[in-house]
């Protein structure tokens, strides 16, 4: 294992964490963390609920957070694990911030942009593509959403 991939897997452990505290908020458990080597940026989980807000997305949340903190909205040398592939309107987020690179855990059958459905990261005619690393943690990560979505069918 590289020390990116290590680097990646801790940033990835720790959205993970933040889905757990979103799912125990009854939020859809989805963490996300922007960061530039081993500093986080900033981190989020998903707050729709809590804020009453459609584009409360982790992704969304995160990154609002690390422009703050950057003082700036162009995130070019930043990474982003998020442990759900991004729907369209976060991967368009993610284009339209200069996002250096993704690393996102499970696949979204019903909603990817990055992969799955479209591929809006690495659109030719955008005028940013970024990095892409899927994967990491893909069980676990689909095993949080998926035992969500079962206890909330009971």
């Amino acid at each position: 294992m590289t020390v990116t991939d290590e680097i990646d897997d801790a940033m990835m452990q720790r959205a993970l964490q933040l889905a757990r505290q979103a799912a125990a908020l009854g939020e859809v458990p989805v963490g996300a963390v922007v960061y530039d080597g081993q500093r986080v940026i900033a981190e989020a989980h998903n707050r729709r609920e809590m804020d009453r807000d459609p584009t409360a997305h982790a992704e969304i949340v995160a990154l609002r957070t690390a422009g703050i903190a950057l003082g700036r909205w162009r995130m070019d040398a930043c990474s982003m694990a998020v442990t759900l592939e991004p729907c369209p309107m976060c991967a368009g987020a993610l284009v339209n911030s200069r996002m250096g690179r993704l690393v996102y855990g499970a696949a979204d059958p019903k909603m990817g942009c990055v992969e799955t459905l479209h591929r809006l990261c690495n659109e030719p005619r955008f005028n940013h593509r970024l990095r892409v690393v899927a994967g990491i943690r893909r069980t676990q990560c689909a095993e949080l959403l998926t035992a969500f979505f079962a206890a909330r069918r009971r």
